[in-house]
């Protein structure tokens, strides 16, 4: 895989004085080199961040601050494909729960008579994928951050992050893991933050998206969780704030990859 340029710009007003959690560096993962800058500065004044790692290598940046205009840069470049990690029983006990945007206890039902459960895991992943891809149209700002999984499926229509829940919420109710990944996503139009899902097949994580909208290969993975619950790229703790403007950039040196969507992927 060639090398990708990732990036983001936040322009953010305090409101009222608070604790700001940032979801936007690039995961750290073996195998993977990254050359990365993060400037934070509010009026004009830097301000220090202290970085957090879960267990998948993502990162969370946190930073106390007053009122005034916070501006948020990150920039990365990301060689090489970092190891997949197996999944893990701690996994599979995971993901397999509801959770607040996907909640697979109300989909029993639909999941039993939509799909054929005697198929194997790889096959039932291929056939929720083309389900959501068939059942939703992609319109921009059809949906708000509330909405989950069964509102995506009533509404018709939705965004990334709602093709994302209505994925898992459908594996789940399957019986199979499945999560979320928070990822920058070059060849994407217009370009933003991407959410995509990882679904266990054969002891592996494998990448799929019902929007068939970038490459997976291309993908860099920011954060992972049960939904965007745990992948938000801003959170404000105790405090007020306002986003102005989020300017995501996204590229590959070189080639765009083709994805005819049938390979499997993985997300490292």
């Amino acid at each position: 895989m060639s090398a990708r340029d990732v990036g983001v710009v936040l322009d953010v007003e305090v409101q009222a004085s608070t604790e700001i959690e940032m979801q936007i560096a690039a995961a750290r993962g073996d195998g993977v080199g990254v050359g990365e800058s993060l400037e934070v500065t509010l009026d004009g004044e830097r301000v220090a961040a202290e970085e957090l790692v879960d267990g998948l290598g993502a990162r969370i940046h946190r930073v106390r601050v007053a009122p005034g205009r916070l501006e948020i840069s990150y920039r990365a470049t990301v060689e090489g494909v970092g190891v997949p990690r197996p999944v893990s029983a701690h996994d599979r006990s995971l993901y397999r729960r509801p959770s607040r945007y996907a909640e697979s206890d109300r989909f029993f039902a639909l999941a039993g008579a939509q799909f054929d459960q005697g198929k194997t895991a790889g096959a039932l992943v291929d056939d929720v994928v083309a389900f959501v891809s068939s059942r939703l149209r992609y319109v921009s700002g059809i949906s708000d951050a509330s909405d989950s999984a069964i509102d995506t499926l009533l509404e018709g229509a939705g965004v990334c992050r709602d093709y994302a829940h209505l994925t898992i919420a459908m594996l789940r109710a399957l019986g199979i893991p499945a999560r979320l990944a928070a990822v920058y996503a070059p060849g994407l139009s217009p370009m933003d933050f991407h959410a995509v899902v990882e679904a266990a097949v054969d002891d592996e994580w494998v990448v799929v998206d019902a929007t068939h909208l970038a490459p997976r290969q291309a993908l860099v993975r920011i954060a992972t969780g049960r939904d965007a619950a745990d992948t938000a790229f801003l959170d404000s703790h105790g405090g007020s704030i306002v986003l102005n403007s989020a300017t995501v950039v996204a590229t590959v040196r070189g080639d765009l990859p083709s994805d005819d969507g049938t390979q499997r992927v993985r997300l490292s």
